[in-house]
């Protein structure tokens, strides 16, 4: 059992209380998940750099030495166990290089024009004050609170998920091909960290996308092509979207504005959300794509 939580703005107007309300979203879902947390935000892209969020420690020289091997200033950004860098784009190839070599005990979570991502083990309020979530602003986020069932309580297994740029997911269920699925995705460059099944899903949506499909249509193929139960919800650098399995056993529960559309494992996430009273609130079909996004 997990808890999900997700934010779309439609209305700019509420892009500084973005953290904070997922922030709350979170903290009503620890009962859901107290044994990890993680989020993903998305903020504004500056044109032609790239972020990149690393999770390990000792991490004060490394800005210094990766700057140095670039022959570019890199810029960080650091929140307890993780740091944010902002780099040219074209240099990351490089920087992930110079990681892989020099600091292979650091992890890259999430890379991309927008996406932070953060995710640690503990109580979701915990985590969420630690990174000071309520202080983050952008335009859409998603979250997971984690109940570890079938592996070991580990930031590494902790969600969201992200295998490729601007991309994350999070996950409450079980798929029982992730293996076999796995094996498929390996040849075509998709890598992935750990062996949990949501990094896979993540995973087969990336390489859906890099085919070319809409993240609806990657959405749409992998009711074909996964087996086993789960609510998504997925980010991409201007998407975002929710889907169930055809059987929809995991409880999930929708509520939109004229401002923001939000997403919960249960109805008390959302009811601190502003005008929930007057929200279009819905359980998401079974094996339906529900998709928002912003123009690019």
């Amino acid at each position: 059992m997990c808890g999900i939580v997700g934010l779309f703005l439609k209305s700019p107007a509420l892009a500084p209380q973005l953290g904070s309300h997922l922030a709350g979203m979170l903290d009503v879902m620890t009962d859901r998940g107290p044994d990890s947390a993680g989020f993903a935000i998305y903020g504004e892209p500056c044109a032609g750099m790239t972020k990149m969020t690393l999770r390990g420690s000792d991490m004060a020289g490394l800005p210094g030495a990766l700057s140095a091997a670039l022959g570019e200033t890199v810029l960080a950004t650091p929140r307890d166990t993780h740091m944010v860098l902002s780099l040219p784009t074209a240099l990351e190839p490089r920087a992930r290089a110079w990681l892989a070599e020099h600091r292979p005990d650091v992890a890259i979570t999430g890379a991309g024009a927008r996406i932070e991502l953060y995710k640690e083990v503990g109580r979701p309020a915990d985590i969420a004050r630690r990174f000071n979530l309520a202080g983050m602003a952008g335009t859409h986020a998603i979250g997971h609170t984690r109940m570890a069932t079938e592996s070991a309580v580990t930031t590494a297994g902790a969600h969201p998920f992200s295998t490729g740029p601007d991309q994350c997911l999070v996950h409450n269920g079980s798929l029982s091909n992730h293996r076999s699925l796995r094996r498929r995705l390996e040849p075509q460059g998709i890598a992935f960290s750990t062996d949990n099944d949501s990094e896979v899903a993540a995973g087969y949506l990336t390489w859906r996308l890099s085919e070319g499909a809409t993240l609806a249509e990657a959405l749409q193929s992998s009711l074909e092509d996964l087996d086993g139960f789960f609510t998504f919800v997925v980010g991409t650098e201007t998407g975002f979207a929710v889907l169930r399995d055809p059987i929809a056993c995991k409880p999930a529960v929708m509520a939109e504005t004229d401002d923001y559309v939000a997403f919960g494992s249960e109805y008390r996430a959302l009811a601190g959300l502003p005008h929930i009273a007057t929200a279009r609130v819905f359980e998401p079909e079974p094996a339906r794509v529900y998709a928002w996004t912003h123009a690019p």
